[in-house]
Order: structure tokens, then C-alpha cells, then sequence
């Protein structure tokens, strides 16, 4: 994918076409706020209460995967946005779209704490992140595959997380 993407290959220009008929179909304000689900300010209070939560009920290794997980994530995905210096879809201009931070962080952040509080909150994860990514591509802050990049790297960084957890408590 990220191949693709480099070399403007066929499933990158595939990405882009699709991208175009996506953008504002549905109200800005609305695409704006799914999105804004992906910030800092609010994915990483849910992660923080949950790492609380988790090391009050005497669970601090995995707080702390959770956490390193966390600070993972800015130091995969700024590397790779250098690397490929992609421009945005309504910013032709500006590069540094591939992969997308607000997915991975969304990612992290909701899975992280839905595995930390209750197996149960998988679902409310997986929709947080969903309508996250879905709001990056509608309002055109992010083309699909930076939303999907970030996804398969977000997905790897909570394995590794979760499988240094069963490691320790093993």
C-alpha cells in the first residue's frame, strides 16, 4: 500500500477517484466532528482514564502497554508522513497525509481502552474508530488509504501491545 502510494500506482489514483466522490457528501460540521473524535484533546482523556482505571484494579503492566502504545504512534507515523510526503485531498500543496495520526490515535486510544476496562467496549472501539476514519474522508482531511495505512499500523502497534501484556502476566 504504501508502495503504491510512493509510485502514484494504480491503487493510489483508484484511492484518489474514490476520495473526490466522497468529499462533502454529507454536512461539513458533521464531517468535522467524526474527525475531531481522532484528536489528542479528546482520545487521549479516554485512554487515561482507562489507564487509571486499569492500575486501580492493580493492572499496571498493562496500563503501561497501553501507554507505550500510545507514545508509539506519533513516532511511526511522523517518519512515514516525511517519508512519503503525500499532499492532502482538498490540499494539493501540503504533504504529510500518509498515514493518517487522527486514525491512529483513535485506534489506539479506543481500542487500548476498551481492552483495559472491558472486553465488552470492543464494539463502542471499533465504531468510535470507524466514524473517525469515515469523518477524516468525507470532510477530506485524509484519503481513504491514509485512513487504512493507519488502521494496519494502529492494529499491529495494540498486537504487540496486548501480546507484551499476556508475556507478562504469563
Amino acid at each position: 500500500m504504501t508502495w503504491q502510494v510512493l509510485v502514484h500506482g494504480p491503487l493510489a489514483r483508484l484511492d484518489e477517484r474514490v476520495s473526490r466522490s466522497l468529499v462533502d457528501t454529507v454536512p461539513r460540521p458533521l464531517s468535522e466532528l467524526a474527525s475531531d473524535l481522532g484528536n489528542m484533546t479528546v482520545a487521549l482523556p479516554v485512554l487515561a482514564c482507562a489507564m487509571a482505571y486499569a492500575v486501580w484494579r492493580g493492572r499496571r503492566l498493562p496500563a503501561l502497554y497501553a501507554g507505550l502504545a500510545m507514545a508509539a504512534v506519533p513516532l511511526l507515523v511522523v517518519p512515514l508522513k516525511e517519508w512519503t510526503a503525500r499532499p492532502g485531498p482538498l490540499e494539493p500543496w501540503a504533504q504529510g497525509y500518509f498515514p493518517s495520526g487522527h486514525t491512529a490515535t483513535a485506534a489506539v486510544a479506543y481500542f487500548g481502552a476498551a481492552f483495559l476496562v472491558s472486553n465488552r467496549l470492543i464494539p463502542v472501539a471499533a465504531v468510535l474508530t470507524a466514524v473517525t476514519g469515515a469523518g477524516l474522508i468525507l470532510r477530506g482531511f485524509h484519503w481513504p488509504l491514509d485512513v487504512f495505512a493507519s488502521l494496519c499500523l494502529s492494529f499491529l502497534t495494540l498486537a504487540v501491545s496486548s501480546t507484551c501484556t499476556r508475556r507478562s502476566s504469563g
